[in-house]
């Protein structure tokens, strides 16, 4: 079979929706639609609920704005294939916009491991230090915080992007989901692909392997802290602000183990399963947050949300 050099001549990708199911994708795209027509509009809100009410102007809501963003991100730059794939079935990607694509799924993804690991700093300062949150946290401390996020997504991505490019491709190359993913990029390299799986191991270690850790241990002192706390009432009350929290950060770590552990150990699990599993990693997140800060457990977002309602149909 004929190989291309990416640098040279750009081979072509196929993106894969749900094999054999083809005659009902108009079916299945209704529920993909709801998902992404409900996370783009949660998370609006949010941004938009946050930036008019000026007693939202918080650090926790700074954050919680960080997330909603990183959400809204992360559902634009899929939602393009996904609709091209299951309501027009048109299946071919050009190169660039894959490696564009790829780059911003895991940009948007580190960004929102490390949006959560600074949430937990928040909650950790304002149970901690509650008569000084608010001048640890300020604007300037929090605008630092969001562009080292930022900085350090593009960063660590950049380079994953330059080693795909470098690499040999076949002249037609299928892919495993309706998007595309690095780890599924490397496969269809004909190539020498050992640089490039390091490097991604690398990434995956440094941001949300190590991520991850920082969240144990914030917590671990979170829960030191509480349980300093003479007051019961107060313990819980302390426990309570962390709830939606929690909920996010299983929301987004939980998938992607899912996915992992799927990739891994799943080699003889039906291909309808992978890209099960990928799309709840990418779509469940962004659906999820708005519904857990605004319906769930913040009452702030959520009475501002219900005055704004009253106010337009009064």
């Amino acid at each position: 079979m004929s190989v291309f050099n990416s640098s040279a001549l750009y081979p072509r990708f196929l993106l894969t929706g749900f094999s054999g199911l083809e005659s009902s994708y108009g079916l299945i795209s209704l529920p993909i639609f709801l998902v992404y027509a409900t996370s783009i509009a949660g998370n609006i809100t949010i941004l938009f609920i946050i930036r008019t009410e000026s007693s939202l102007h918080q650090p926790m809501y700074y954050f919680l704005s960080m997330l909603a963003l990183t959400d809204l991100g992360l559902s634009t730059t899929t939602l393009p294939t996904m609709f091209s794939v299951f309501w027009f079935h048109t299946r071919e990607i050009p190169f660039n916009a894959c490696l564009g694509q790829m780059y911003f799924i895991h940009v948007f993804s580190i960004i929102e491991s490390a949006v959560l690991l600074a949430m937990a700093f928040d909650r950790f300062v304002a149970i901690r230090e509650p008569l000084r949150y608010a001048t640890i946290l300020t604007n300037d401390v929090i605008i630092g915080i969001g562009l080292a996020i930022a900085g350090r997504a593009l960063a660590l991505v950049f380079p994953a992007s330059f080693l795909l490019k470098r690499l040999q491709y076949r002249a037609v190359n299928i892919l495993s989901y309706p998007f595309c993913l690095h780890q599924d990029l490397i496969k269809t390299t004909v190539s020498s692909r050992r640089v490039s799986s390091i490097y991604g191991l690398m990434v995956v270690i440094c941001s949300m392997g190590l991520d991850s850790v920082l969240l144990l241990l914030s917590y671990v002192l979170i829960l030191g802290t509480v349980l300093s706390i003479a007051s019961k009432a107060e313990r819980v009350k302390a426990l309570n602000t962390c709830i939606s929290h929690i909920c996010a950060v299983l929301t987004f770590y939980t998938p992607m183990i899912g996915l992992s552990m799927i990739r891994r150990y799943g080699q003889n699990a039906s291909p309808i399963v992978h890209v099960v599993m990928a799309n709840v990693y990418l779509l469940v997140p962004p659906l999820m947050n708005p519904i857990v800060y605004s319906v769930k457990t913040n009452q702030d977002i959520r009475n501002r949300i219900f005055e704004k309602l009253c106010k337009k149909h009064a």
